[in-house]
Parts: C-alpha cells; structure tokens; sequence
C-alpha cells in the first residue's frame, strides 16, 4: 500500500499563485479568497515539506528560495498531469485540449509556426498553443524556469546539459544569396573564396553571427561585414538592393524580398556543417499528451519534402 503524501494539490496552486505574482496580497486576489487562507496554505506546505519555500521581506514581496524553485517546477508538473488524469477519469481522456507553451527560435518562426497552428486547428482544435519567440539562449532559460513546454530550435548555442534533451527534427544547410542581377547570380554554385571582395551582409544573432562568420573564416579570408541586423528578411532586402551578399540556412518560397527585390540563390560549394533543427525538453518534467501530440505535428511538417 502507497504511503499518503503529505500535502494537497490545492497547497501547491496556492503555492504557483503565490509564486508568479510574488505576493500573498496579489495571489489571494487572483485566487479569490482570503490573503490569510493562502499563507495558512503556503505555511502548512512548508510544515508538510520541512523546507522554506519563500524569503519574505516587508514591503519587498516573495522571493523563492532555492527549495521553492525546485519545487515550482514540480508543482506546475503535477498539477498538469492531475487535470490530465482528471479528464481522463471523466472518460473525455480520447480529446486532447488545453494549453501548449512553445517556444521557438526566432528565424524558424515563419517555417514553422503558419503550418503548425494549421495542422493543430485540423486535428486538435481544443489545444491552444502559446508561442515565445527568442533567441536560444532565452528559449533554454524558459525551459529551465517551466514557462515552456519545449522549445524548436537551432543546435546552435544548445547546451550540453545533463537534464536536457534534444531531438533532432531537420537539417539546414548553408547556402548564399546575392542580388538577382549579380554576375554569379547564375552559376546555381558558388565557393565562399569567389565572394571574398565583397561585403558579408550578418544575420547579427547570438551564435549565429559567429557560425556565419566561421564559414568564411574556414576558406581563408576575412568576412568584410559592412552591414549587420537581427531581421532575416532585413538581411535578403539589403541583398536584393545590392549592398553585399550573405549566407542564411531556412529558405523562403520565394526569391522576393519584402521591398520588392529579388535575390538569387547560391548553392555553397565548400564543406559546411548543416545547422540541425531540434525540439529540446527538460528531461525531468513529463510531457503532457497534449505537447506531445504538438512535437509529433512538427515532426511531421519538418519531415516534409522541402523547396530545393
């Protein structure tokens, strides 16, 4: 027979509440009921735990200890898998709906995110997907802290950590762009080497500044960077008006720019790591049905054939 745990799962919505607002005040608020019917709940916890879940200061408000951010995360794992279990009790477990948080790095936004929203709608229109959209070092704090449920990403700057896992989804090769009207614009190939007098447009991203740059570096020449920004399609606009080339790695359907210029596409012809696309979790925290249904969507979407 399984020992009774010794706290409630009313203590520990309590406990989230109190945590995300930072204040017993603004928690019974949102709770609806009395300021002192939380604190009694977040004190028996703390008695039941035998830890301090809170450090509280007059006038500054909660701030978690150590103990409450390891809890925090459990909480909001059990409580997720407690209204699964619930629904499924209620023999609606055959519908998968609620909330999904993802998160997704920026530039894979626009590939990704129009077919999953769509697919979703078609199969699962009770899930509703909250995206965040960031860089990776943002998206692997998210994950950490609990406010996503996974994140698609790059490899790029992924960490090596111990808790985390990653699946690689899709591979994306580097290639070139330059003006539609560039002398090379129709060779279909080109090495980095024969674009070594002209001007590197940057995708000016964490990590990804410095992988761009490496592939030049590795031909034996500087990247004359005379144009940077952190836009995607900023980069294909400069392109397209001439200023410079670039190298990217998701391609657009189309060879025309926001603008209204046109670029062409390079096939690089040196050696090159693709970039890999992966969706990485939190190894500890137990997926629910409902994210894992959304991982499998877009397992689905970057298996797709895609533009060559």
């Amino acid at each position: 027979m399984t020992s009774p745990v010794g706290f409630t799962l009313l203590q520990l919505r309590y406990f989230l509440v109190a945590a995300e607002r930072g204040s017993m005040t603004e928690a019974s608020g949102e709770l609806h009921i009395a300021q002192s019917a939380v604190s009694a709940a977040i004190h028996n916890l703390e008695r039941d735990l035998g830890a301090q879940l809170f450090i509280r200061r007059r006038g500054r408000g909660l701030t978690l200890t150590p103990a409450g951010e390891r809890l925090q995360q459990h909480a909001r794992e059990l409580l997720a898998r407690a209204r699964e279990v619930e629904r499924e009790a209620r023999g609606d477990g055959e519908t998968i709906s609620g909330p999904v948080a993802v998160g997704c790095f920026v530039t894979l936004a626009p590939y990704y995110l129009p077919p999953l929203f769509s697919e979703c709608t078609r199969h699962y229109p009770g899930i509703e997907i909250d995206v965040v959209e960031a860089e990776t070092d943002q998206l692997v704090q998210a994950l950490g802290a609990g406010r996503i449920d996974f994140a698609l990403t790059y490899d790029l700057g992924l960490p090596a950590e111990p808790d985390l896992r990653s699946e690689t989804i899709a591979r994306a090769p580097a290639y070139v762009i330059v003006p539609a009207d560039h002398p090379l614009a129709r060779q279909g190939g080109v090495e980095l080497a024969e674009l070594s007098a002209e001007p590197l447009v940057l995708l000016d991203l964490p990590h990804s500044r410095d992988y761009f740059r490496s592939l030049v570096a590795a031909t034996g020449t500087a990247p004359d960077v005379r144009y940077r920004t952190r836009s995607y399609e900023t980069v294909r606009s400069l392109v397209a008006r001439g200023l410079g080339y670039s190298v990217l790695n998701q391609r657009p359907a189309t060879s025309q720019t926001y603008g209204g210029g046109e670029i062409a596409e390079l096939e690089l012809r040196d050696e090159s790591p693709a970039l890999e696309v992966k969706i990485a979790s939190v190894k500890s925290m137990t997926q629910t049905a409902r994210a894992r249904a959304v991982m499998e969507l877009l397992r689905e979407i970057a298996a797709r054939p895609t533009r060559a």
